[in-house]
């Protein structure tokens, strides 16, 4: 059995190997350039590389880069069943590693490591499996997370991906499969929903947590979005 949440570093010499179990390699700082299947190249914070059991890989990546390192003897259905080798990670887990990291530094408690590969594997399984992303759409989703609440507008979405208006808008949905605004709404509402059900906040203060500064706005799309205002969705 497997089954084991680590933090490491790499050498600056690479070696090429394999193990029988399944690994995941998330950076938590620094960069990671990797040989595995189709792809050679750079892994970077909010991104996640897959090597499954018996694949030959290689890394290198210099001494100063930390990494969460996730041994697995089963992957989840939508990792394994899965093309991508390089994904991209959403907030939560990313939120996560840090926990991990702190933990794993600080106290040694087979149990609670049981439990925190536990909780990255159901987190894991949740994971969208994108292809890797443009840095430049990356930077921009970053952005999008850490500002739901402002106004997020089209020009400065592009700005923060040192893209024309034009550029930025073509490439995002190319990368991501949807509109920029269509994403907005996406992470918007997915908050709202995670609020109405664990939180007592009045609608008011919901609604301007997700970036709509009136109610009636926030209803109505909230509305759209469920098919139920969110009134009646939180009774």
């Amino acid at each position: 059995m497997k089954n084991l949440l680590s933090i490491r570093s790499y050498s600056t010499k690479p070696v090429r190997h394999s193990h029988q179990f399944n690994q995941l390699v998330l950076p938590l700082r620094g960069v990671i350039n990797i040989c595995v299947g189709d792809f050679n190249g750079k892994v970077a914070p909010r991104e996640c590389v897959v090597v499954k059991a018996n694949e030959e890989h290689l890394f290198t990546a210099n001494t100063e880069a930390r990494f969460v390192v996730v041994d697995m003897d089963n992957l989840p259905l939508n990792v394994s069943s899965s093309q991508c080798i390089v994904f991209a990670i959403n907030s939560s887990l990313i939120s996560y590693l840090t926990f991990i990291e702190n933990q794993l530094e600080n106290k040694v408690n087979s149990q609670l490591e049981q439990a925190m590969f536990e909780m990255f594997s159901l987190l894991l399984a949740e994971q969208p499996l994108l292809p890797k992303v443009d840095r430049r759409i990356s930077a921009a989703i970053s952005f999008i997370e850490q500002n739901i609440e402002e106004p997020l507008q089209i020009k400065r979405l592009a700005e923060s991906a040192f893209l024309s208006d034009t550029q930025f808008k073509k490439l995002f949905k190319q990368q991501i499969g949807m509109t920029v605004m269509k994403y907005v709404t996406k992470l918007r509402m997915e908050k709202a929903e995670a609020l109405l059900t664990h939180t007592d906040y009045p609608l008011q203060i919901i609604g301007e947590k997700v970036g709509y500064k009136e109610l009636s706005a926030f209803s109505r799309k909230f509305s759209q979005y469920f098919g139920l205002s969110p009134i009646k969705f939180k009774k």
